[in-house]
């Protein structure tokens, strides 16, 4: 697992000893920061709320220190709402949105963070490569889950997977294109994934899906193509598009099981083209990242596992 100490260094010295004093705080997931309000930390979707009150200095100091005390130069990630760490860490951002054009311009006046914290679990994808994988070929996969599921981390160790070849399944390591739309799968830092996505694994950070796909595909000819949570029109359109290339697809979406997508107007693309072959259901049922079923999604089949939806 990635360590905490970047989280900690960002911290005004206040904030750090109120840290540091939380029991595992290496487990925790989220660090809520807000001015006027008790610190808050998450830790296996329990809440743990501090007496230590934010004060704004609080907040001037981690935004002058997670921009390197140039604001100015991460205009382009703040009004995405976040700042990428090193360590792949990434920080919400919330306050006074300056508008332009109809788009957000920047964030000022911040009165909140949400820091959080990155974690990758090695391995975590092991159990599940022989259902997504068969004789070096690659089903098209989608992870389906609830938020906070544990969807990203399992997607971020699929593709180091991949990337690496897995000699026990007979799988070489294929050529892999990340896009990373919002620096959580590889959590890049000044352009460096900080999380380990294996060695034939080209990231396109801070990315639109839609035209990072197609970017892809043209540059680097990839064998498979990795991106998270699809749900736009256009993502869709793009996603057809890479199989009509012949490109292999692992992505996700958020929601509850394989009839959450049929019934989406927006999937009914994908499900006629037939572009999925499995369907991975996570949920925290039993903790995060608990594997609810398997699905075949073009033979309409349980392959492991319960489906109650």
């Amino acid at each position: 697992m990635i360590g905490t100490k970047e989280i900690l260094d960002i911290m005004p010295e206040t904030i750090k000893k109120e840290l540091q004093s939380i029991n595992n705080f290496n487990e925790v997931q989220e660090v809520r920061v807000r001015v006027n309000k008790p610190l808050m930390c998450y830790r296996h979707n329990n809440e743990i709320i501090s007496s230590y009150i934010t004060t704004k200095e609080d907040i001037k100091v981690i935004v002058q220190r997670i921009s390197n005390y140039s604001v100015y130069a991460f205009e382009e990630e703040i009004k995405q709402g976040y700042i990428t760490i090193k360590g792949g860490h990434r920080i919400g951002i919330s306050g006074d949105c300056v508008i332009e054009g109809g788009r957000i311009k920047t964030i000022k006046n911040v009165s909140s963070l949400n820091v959080r914290i990155c974690k990758q679990i090695m391995g975590c994808s092991d159990s599940l490569m022989h259902y997504i994988t068969e004789n070096n070929r690659i089903y098209n996969t989608i992870i389906i889950s609830p938020p906070k599921c544990g969807k990203t981390t399992l997607l971020r160790d699929i593709t180091r997977n991949l990337s690496n070849g897995i000699n026990r399944l007979g799988l070489k390591g294929k050529k892999v294109a990340v896009i990373d739309e919002r620096s959580e799968i590889a959590g890049c830092f000044e352009g460096n994934p900080q999380m380990d996505v294996g060695i034939r694994t080209d990231v396109y950070d801070n990315c639109i899906k839609s035209e990072g796909i197609m970017v892809a595909i043209r540059c680097m000819s990839p064998d498979v193509v990795i991106c998270d949570e699809i749900g736009t029109k256009k993502d869709i359109e793009s996603v057809i598009m890479a199989l009509n290339c012949g490109i292999n697809l692992i992505t996700s979406m958020h929601g509850y099981g394989v009839e959450d997508m049929k019934e989406r107007f927006i999937f009914k693309d994908i499900l006629d083209n037939k572009v999925f072959s499995r369907a991975i259901i996570l949920s925290n049922r039993n903790g995060i990242g608990t594997l609810e079923y398997v699905y075949d999604i073009k033979n309409n089949g349980l392959i492991w596992g319960n489906k109650n939806d």
